[in-house]
């Protein structure tokens, strides 16, 4: 990702649709999300960054509250969303 920023993007300069740039999304996915989880986030933008879309702010979404934890004696409980 860093070889393209550095090599490649300059070349095409700013076209990106959305804020942040695909390749920082990208970055920023893998960062916060981990290796799985950012290739799926990355390929998913870059399927709606094309000239169909508006484009605009998109962040890397924040992760979700496990539906079930697992307490120190090994039972596991749903978790209850605050209403």
């Amino acid at each position: 990702m860093r070889v393209y920023r550095r090599l490649i993007s300059p070349l095409y300069g700013q076209v990106c649709r959305y804020h942040p740039s695909c390749s920082r999304y990208a970055l920023e996915a893998f960062q916060q999300r981990g290796f799985v989880t950012g290739v799926a986030l990355t390929v998913w933008r870059l399927l709606r960054c094309n000239p169909f879309t508006p484009g605009g702010i998109d962040d890397v979404p924040p992760k979700r509250r496990p539906r079930f934890v697992t307490n120190s004696s090994g039972f596991v409980r749903p978790t209850y969303r605050k209403a």
